[in-house]
């Protein structure tokens, strides 16, 4: 009995879904022993695997993050996509550079554990606090400055921004 190519194909993308549900070589093994196996009156199927294929299969399909250092070297994260608390925002020319720093210098003595960075990108300076995974995290610490700054409380929101968690960190609102 010859098979044709197609069903051939079936085959090995029937065998390559099973791999990506299957977390041990062992389990797949297992199936390609059986696919290979002889089936008196039913034929025999030959799997062909080629080793760029075998290399991939069960390999993470998300990018490699890359590793970032603090400038002392004692903190090291990811860059990712995640949250940030904006804490100001103006475009008077005149005041806004110095509102910025004056409220970061505020927020820094009373929230030291969470990161503050002053943005300029014309005609805007921005204040943005925080790394955070998770926006319920940002919720929460949004909250505490609210509690805390009662008359900056209204112009602040949480925004989508790269963040920086560190590598030893899970799950938790960012330095």
């Amino acid at each position: 009995m010859k098979l044709s190519p197609y069903l051939i194909a079936l085959l090995l993308l029937s065998v390559i879904s099973i791999r990506a549900y299957s977390q041990e070589a062992a389990q797949r093994n297992e199936i390609l022993n059986e696919l290979s196996s002889v089936v008196p009156g039913k034929g025999r199927v030959a799997i062909y695997e080629d080793e760029n294929i075998k290399n991939v299969l069960g390999r993470s399909m998300a990018p490699p993050r890359r590793v970032y250092s603090t400038s002392d070297g004692s903190v090291q994260y990811h860059k990712m996509r995640g949250y940030k608390i904006q804490a100001f925002s103006g475009n008077n020319q005149r005041t806004s550079k110095n509102e910025a720093y004056h409220k970061q210098g505020l927020i820094n003595n009373s929230f030291p554990r969470h990161e503050t960075v002053v943005l300029f990108e014309s005609p805007f300076w921005r204040l943005r606090v925080g790394n955070f995974e998770e926006r319920e995290e940002a919720e929460e610490v949004l909250t505490e400055i609210r509690r805390s700054f009662p008359s900056f409380g209204k112009e602040m929101y949480i925004v989508v921004d790269e963040v920086k968690i560190p590598i030893n960190q899970t799950s938790r609102a960012g330095d």
